[in-house]
């Protein structure tokens, strides 16, 4: 198979948990342009069981995916010929969610004689900050808060497709605790958008909250580690507190107080571990990188450590493809990469071999 020498473009797939999606983008002189960027959410198939059902999610990545592949090859005025590689999520995720992208892409790739890449989910939001419509991107090395609704971590680039990760949650991803207690409030499914809403007439300083954290066996506490289990059993008791007195749940400023407190935590070890690590550039991305008050806080402190921020363009926080086809097109402008049509895929896979996705055997 040949590669283009000119302007790449990549037809992209993500069906990693609960969103189909389809992606078209190109790479021009180091700028990456969105051409199509396609998303049908399930939110409303599983907002009745308050979190995603792994059956249902894959029977709908495969309804969607046909008809979103042909919406973006119309909005983007390309045919799946003009394409120079096709793309897709292969780990980690839920496991029938991804093989349905991932036997699509690669089903593809065979009939159109095209390269074939395997991508890491996480490696799509770290790339997913080079969507952004300047030319103002990051240079390695800095660090990246990558916080969603499966991970919070913290993960140190050294270049492409090199990283260390730092930090990271011992139990609930924060936007699973964003799910857990918005349920607990009597708030709709996803949870981060429901309290964001909520909170935005409460008052965030109304509860004293507990900043969790993780003990480590040698003694002291892990300084770049996050636990949110303790806060969730705080505001159950909350809550519980004013059941039993029969007065009204005061639900806004319960929101403001839990978002005001995650944005806290998040946001300090970050910039400490920056701090501490030398570097100077930090990276906020993943689906919970959309919260309003989250963003405000880490660029007014940020400036105040004099340390550089970037921010993830809020269309591109939450799971999409466009992601996947940056961290394509990443990859291959440094070195001309392919993945065997062999290559399956992982439920759990780390981000520090993502690199072993494109070897010959596969590693799964």
């Amino acid at each position: 198979m040949r590669y283009s020498t000119n302007t790449q473009s990549v037809l992209a797939l993500e069906t990693s948990c609960d969103e189909s999606a389809v992606a078209i983008i190109r790479q021009d002189a180091r700028q990456l342009e969105v051409l199509a960027s396609e998303i049908a959410s399930q939110i409303k198939e599983h907002s009745k069981w308050g979190g995603v059902v792994p059956e249902i999610a894959s029977r709908k990545h495969l309804e969607a995916l046909p008809f979103l592949l042909e919406k973006a090859l119309s909005n983007s005025g390309k045919k799946i010929e003009d394409i120079d590689v096709i793309a897709a999520t292969v780990a980690p995720g839920l496991a029938g969610a991804l093989m349905i992208g991932s036997i699509t892409a690669r089903t593809l790739a065979a009939m159109y004689g095209k390269p074939f890449l395997g991508v890491h989910h996480l490696e799509g939001h770290l790339a997913s900050v080079f969507l952004s419509d300047t030319d103002r991107h990051p240079n390695p090395p800095y660090l990246v808060l990558l916080v969603s609704g499966g991970h919070t971590e913290l993960i140190q680039v050294f270049g492409a497709g090199i990283y260390k990760r730092v930090g990271r949650s011992h139990d609930d991803a924060a936007g699973e605790a964003f799910d857990k207690v918005a349920r607990l409030l009597g708030l709709p499914y996803p949870g981060g958008p429901a309290i964001e809403q909520c909170g935005i007439s409460g008052d965030p300083y109304r509860f004293s909250l507990p900043k969790g954290r993780v003990s480590n066996p040698e003694g002291g506490f892990y300084p770049y580690d996050f636990s949110f289990s303790g806060l969730k059993t705080a505001m159950l008791r909350l809550v519980e507190r004013f059941e039993a007195s029969g007065d009204e749940i005061p639900v806004k400023d319960l929101a403001a107080s839990f978002e005001n407190i995650v944005a806290e935590v998040l946001v300090e070890r970050s910039l400490k571990c920056a701090i501490d690590q030398g570097l100077k550039t930090l990276v906020m991305v993943g689906g919970v990188a959309a919260n309003k008050r989250l963003r405000r806080m880490m660029q007014d402190q940020a400036l105040k450590s004099e340390i550089e921020i970037y921010l993830a363009p809020k269309t591109f926080c939450t799971d999409n493809a466009a992601m996947i086809g940056a961290a394509a097109l990443l990859r291959l402008e440094c070195k001309k990469l392919e993945s065997s049509l062999e290559l399956g895929i992982s439920p759990r896979w780390p981000l520090e071999e993502s690199g072993l996705l494109y070897q010959t055997p596969p590693p799964f």
